[in-house]
């Protein structure tokens, strides 16, 4: 990473292990940025459709087509349960993985973080990329995909931190991740520099805190 500000050791530190879950609509660029921010911070970085796929042993178009959209959910749903058991990932999560309130609580474990880019550039995005994408096979993606927007934005906005993006290469986008990422962690406990000396009423001077 570039960014001057970016302290490896010290936000590694501060994260303590914990998980980064990335949410954001299809062709927000989740799994692109999610492998140089792993690397950055010495994470794992895990594509949860992958391991989806992997699960099941078959695609997420034929999951679709054989258990519908609940089906597929309800996957998705058992597998971020076992990936959450885990730490220090970057998890690239499916666009609709905010539509279960099971899913939140278990991304709620570490910080969930918003890849949220203009309507023009997923379209963009999404008409460059050949990987089948079951929700947009209709006669109008460009509506279908306005249409889940406009659904999944209010939850979308409930992630820990938002990270507004334009045409940025994923390296610039992580590097945005990890300069913003200290403003939604806690602070660092600290030590008083001298310890801290009390007294009774009556002036006497009882234990020291530290």
């Amino acid at each position: 990473m570039s960014a001057a500000s970016f302290d490896p050791d010290l936000l590694r530190r501060r994260l303590e292990g914990i998980n980064l879950y990335l949410v954001g609509m299809m062709g927000a660029g989740k799994s692109a940025v999610g492998r140089p921010l792993a690397q950055a911070l010495g994470y794992r970085f895990v594509d949860a459709d992958t391991a989806i796929e992997q699960v099941a042993g078959r695609s997420i178009p034929s999951l679709f087509a054989d258990e519908g959209e609940a089906g597929f959910r309800s996957l998705e749903t058992a597998v971020l349960g076992q990936i959450a058991g885990w730490h220090s990932l970057v998890v690239a999560t499916g666009g609709g993985v905010v539509t279960r309130p099971e899913n939140w609580g278990h991304m709620r474990q570490g910080v969930v973080i918003w890849l949220d880019a203009p309507e023009a550039v997923l379209l963009r995005r999404l008409s460059a990329d050949p990987t089948p994408r079951p929700l947009l096979s209709s006669s109008d993606p460009a509506a279908r995909l306005r249409a889940l927007l406009q659904e999944r934005l209010p939850l979308y906005g409930q992630a820990d931190l938002r990270i507004s993006q334009g045409d940025g290469t994923p390296d610039q986008v992580a590097a945005q991740v990890l300069e913003s990422l200290p403003s939604v962690l806690k602070s660092p406990e600290t030590t008083p520099p001298q310890p801290v000396i009390l007294q009774n009423a009556e002036g006497q001077t009882l234990s020291s805190l530290n």
